[in-house]
């Protein structure tokens, strides 16, 4: 059962990988199916090299158990349930360390929107969270995660991503495709932010109008950026 989802999300953990986010086993990708009621992940620990579709584990949506086999799913996997519930749209999610938005989720600052690069695809600073309390970490930690997350995304839509503090980055998209996309244009906009601000630390943020006409080009009704 779930084979597409299966195939889907397989291909979009070697994605991530051949981005160049991946270190070791740092990072997974899930995919859900709404009307079946379940999420498709990497399971917990396995080398990207060792996946094929039948290792990706299933997860009922609602309780958050696997729906059979032997993998154990990503640790990770109760965060991406509670994005799954929060966030209607979303139809993958992607958590990477990738260095350079994970620099930004370290120094614990959000990446601001410094060019037209970034407005293409965040229509605004990607936020990051405010650090988990003790008793944050200390309970029902990777569901915490996801909430701190949550209350850092104020337009989910918008902005698809978040930077966990301290952590690294988790991204969303209406499918899994789009979710990797949007980890990937994560990546380039936050090295870009670093360089930039190497460069000239006084740079401000790109002025609102001109970011919200490049991202209008690529997403809303009035998109016109490619073909129909």
């Amino acid at each position: 059962m779930h084979d597409e989802l299966r195939r889907r999300v397989l291909e979009a953990n070697q994605a991530i990988v051949d981005a160049g986010l991946v270190t070791l086993t740092f990072g997974n990708v899930s995919g859900v199916d709404r009307a079946a009621g379940v999420m498709a992940i990497k399971p917990s620990g396995v080398a990207y090299e060792q996946l094929d579709a039948n290792a990706i584990v299933i997860v009922d949506l609602e309780t958050g158990k696997p729906a059979g086999g032997s993998l154990r799913p990503s640790s990770d996997a109760p965060t991406h349930l509670v994005l799954y519930r929060r966030f209607a749209g979303a139809g993958g999610v992607v958590h990477t360390h990738s260095p350079f938005a994970t620099a930004w989720a370290q120094a614990g600052r959000d990446l601001p929107c410094l060019g037209t690069t970034h407005a293409d695809h965040f229509h605004g600073a990607v936020p990051v969270t405010r650090a988990l309390s003790a008793a944050e970490i200390g309970g029902d930690y990777e569901v915490e995660t996801g909430n701190v997350i949550v209350e850092a995304a104020s337009d989910p839509h918008g902005v698809p991503a978040a930077l966990v503090c301290g952590h690294g980055p988790f991204v969303w998209g209406a499918d899994v495709e789009e979710a990797v996309e949007n980890a990937v244009a994560l990546e380039a906009v936050a090295a870009l932010a670093f360089r930039t601000l190497a460069i000239e630390p006084q740079t401000g943020e790109l002025d609102a109008p001109l970011r919200d006409r490049h991202f209008a080009r690529k997403h809303g009704a009035s998109r016109y950026y490619g073909q129909p």
